[in-house]
């Protein structure tokens, strides 16, 4: 059987099967080999419950019938009851002051269950015991593919993988087990190169296949688990490298560039730039420089500065002329930004700093278009149509636009574009940069910004082909925001302050975790504050008589924008909202923020949405309300008021929660097993550095198909966004 071979012609699919292997993107035999185990029970652990004795600890594996809800008869304390048998007896369960859970499992359900055997005699049973459902063990002692090995080697561990509705671990277990025997090793190929293997001491691709998914000893998982880690990150280094090898290899409008001509337009901001600052723009001046095109990373915590970094380079790029062209014009600038809203502030923020010089400066969106200066009122911006801002920027008469992703239709076209500024949208590579060139075989400059904090292993790894530059100073003046986490007791001074604050002309976010009340009928649901109801209980309590507005993601894009432009022309006092503020929302007239379920958040979410009221001179407050009192949530909480930025944040938020709760497939499309490598900054620098030696010497990967196909293939996966 070939690795191609679609999973359904290895084992039979029902319908809830084929739902399930595509949510989870898994197509081929290949695809299923690299699902890998997320954890391995040991069976030695595991007991059989006729062998159960009082007073012992428990973990056994079984089906649960039974399940239904009583009080106890002189406590009158709610209970949960039922039973668990695995095929050698049955034992009674118990759970005290959890009816719950009577409610929560199903009759006929495969369970694991850990705890301790109470009662005595023949009426012992398992109290209190800790749950976990879909982990029926996929094999047993007696027919496995453990049989017949030496009974002193640690070959009593099995695999646990993944799972979704309509799929199981135990399918997975069998479904890889039957590829083995269909001889599917025998035609896998090894992405990584020989040589590298050797150098770091990693199993070849079939032994570590065997070893990941049908261990016979803890080192074999741990010698597997480390090759794959490393392959994930490889992979991914070799895309960007390659990538970047192909930028390198292009040519690029040289930028003049002039510390003095610089300086005079730094000079007239309303506060000096910082050491970061002037570093950043110096690093971007000497990429301008070079006849290759320039592929950079601005990373900063809101407030540090960026616009103002941007601004300065745009300028640099805006009053520089072709060296090469005969005909007349300057060289053009694209700036990107992900809502039209925020476009509209960039647009507006660069109309302060250009105000005094002789520069053009267009905005184009879905809704409409926009030009610096007005022909009848110079100090003012002026609507303008579409086709008459298109025609000037094509004939480069606008040396700067500014735009949401309409500035990529086809429809527009520049006449020297040699900058793009790309803010929050960090996935525009080199296709994307001649698409928005297209007259032009030179490819533009490319500088990406983000506010988001990025551990530097991660940054390296998912951001191989940038270049990476730090704003790790806040311009003087910025007051540090206070951070202070309250307890449902502690409210109401909390409410007090934020009617002064109210009171003095500010506004204020208030953020909830879901959007609308759990359903009454769902007795598990999320059981969190909700933006809807939240609103409710505000207009007609703690904020009676004060403006509210409501965003959340289900809201159409015209609606949020309407909402959006009504808060920043202070028609709304307080936004209460869903995470959807996290990322381009700036009213530098917020000051007050309040987290609901603020423990449900990651603490770089925590931070970004912290940054949403630091973005004046103003004092600024964030109020974290959490649901939970216990110790790991005081503690990461305690973490957000004592780290001195976002990129110690988010070091911090690696190391204590894990990289699967951190960022997580869902939002860089790296497996768990990839997040956990990019912890390792030593295995992120050996990928790092093998992977430029290899494109060094095959940029093409004419010799390294399998590695050409793997690393396209993880790359295709990420998010930036």
């Amino acid at each position: 059987m070939l690795p191609s071979t679609p999973i359904s012609s290895l084992v039979r699919l029902d319908e809830a099967h084929k739902k399930a292997l595509a949510r989870l993107r898994l197509v081929t035999v290949m695809d299923l080999l690299y699902h890998l185990p997320t954890r391995y029970e040991n069976i030695a652990d595991i007991q059989a419950i006729s062998s159960l004795r009082e007073g012992s600890e428990a973990i056994v594996y079984g089906q649960v019938g039974g399940l239904k809800t009583r009080k106890a008869w002189k406590s009158r304390r709610p209970i949960a009851e039922g039973w668990i048998e695995d095929g050698s007896s049955r034992i009674k369960v118990i759970w005290f002051n959890q009816p719950y859970l009577a409610k929560m499992l199903v009759n006929g359900a495969q369970v694991k269950m850990v705890g301790k055997i109470a009662g005595k005699g023949d009426k012992i049973y398992l109290a209190n015991p800790e749950i976990e459902t879909g982990v029926a063990m996929p094999i047993d002692r007696h027919d496995s593919i453990f049989k017949g090995t030496d009974a002193d080697q640690d070959d009593t561990l099995f695999p646990v993988y993944r799972e979704t509705r309509g799929i199981t671990s135990k399918w997975f277990f069998h479904a890889v087990k039957r590829a083995f025997e269909a001889g599917v090793l025998e035609h896998v190929h090894d992405p990584i190169p020989e040589a590298v293997r050797e150098r770091y001491s990693l199993p070849d691709i079939r032994t570590a296949l065997q070893w990941v998914h049908t261990p016979k000893k803890a080192s074999h998982t741990e010698a597997a688990r480390k090759r794959f880690a490393f392959e994930e990150v490889f992979a991914i280094q070799v895309a960007k490298q390659k990538e970047r090898a192909e930028t390198f290899s292009a040519s690029s409008y040289v930028v003049n560039t002039d510390a003095e001509h610089t300086e005079a337009f730094t000079s007239r901001f309303p506060f000096p730039l910082t050491g970061a600052q002037e570093k950043a723009i110096a690093d971007i001046s000497k990429d301008f420089v070079s006849q290759h095109p320039m592929s950079r990373l601005l990373e900063g915590d809101v407030g540090s500065g960026k616009t103002a970094v941007a601004a300065t380079t745009a300028y640099i790029v805006a009053t520089s002329r072709p060296r090469t062209e005969k005909d007349w014009g300057n060289l053009q600038v694209a700036y990107m930004a992900p809502t039209e809203i925020l476009a509209r502030q960039h647009f507006l923020s660069f109309i302060e700093y250009f105000a005094h010089l002789p520069i053009q400066i267009g905005l184009i969106t879905g809704s409409g278009c926009m030009k610096f200066p007005s022909k009848t009122n110079p100090s003012e911006p002026t609507d303008i149509s579409r086709t008459q801002l298109l025609k000037w920027v094509k004939n480069g008469e606008v040396p700067i636009l500014i735009g949401t992703h309409a500035l990529i239709q086809k429809a527009v076209e520049f006449k020297h574009l040699a900058y793009v500024i790309i803010d929050e949208q960090h996935r525009f590579g080199t296709a994307q940069r001649r698409a928005l060139a297209k007259k032009d075989n030179r490819i533009p400059h490319l500088l990406s910004m983000t506010a988001t904090p990025i551990p530097r292993t991660l940054a390296l790894t998912v951001y191989g082909d940038l270049d990476v530059t730090l704003l790790d100073q806040m311009p003087v003046g910025r007051k540090p925001i206070i951070t202070r986490t309250v307890q449902k007791g502690e409210r109401e001074p909390m409410y007090a302050h934020l009617r002064e604050e109210l009171e003095l002309g500010k506004q204020a976010y208030v953020i909830c975790p879901r959007i609308d009340e759990p359903d009454p009928d769902k007795e598990f649901a999320l059981q969190a504050k909700s933006v809807k109801a939240e609103a409710e209980r505000l207009k007609k309590k703690d904020l009676k008589g004060y403006r509210l507005g409501i965003l959340h993601s289900k809201m159409s894009p015209d609606a949020k924008e309407k909402l959006m432009e009504d808060f920043s022309a202070h028609k709304i006092d307080v936004l209460v909202a869903t995470s959807v503020v996290e990322v381009g929302v700036n009213v530098p007239n917020a000051t007050v923020i309040l987290i609901e379920g603020a423990e449900r958040f990651g603490l770089s979410q925590l931070h970004q949405l912290r940054g949403r009221v630091m973005r004046s001179s103003d004092q600024a407050y964030c109020y974290l309300l959490p649901e939970s009192t216990g110790e790991k949530t005081v503690e990461r909480l305690k973490a957000l008021t004592t780290a001195k930025n976002g990129f110690e944040l988010a070091e911090y938020d690696l190391a204590l929660r894990g990289s699967g709760e951190l960022y997580g497939a869902r939002q860089w499309g790296l497996t768990d097993l990839g997040m956990e490598a990019i912890k390792n900054m030593k295995m992120v620098e050996a990928a790092r550095k093998e992977a430029g030696a290899l494109i060094a010497e095959d940029a093409s990967l004419t010799a390294h198909t399998e590695l050409k196909a793997r690393s396209e293939g993880i790359v295709g996966t990420l998010h930036f966004e």
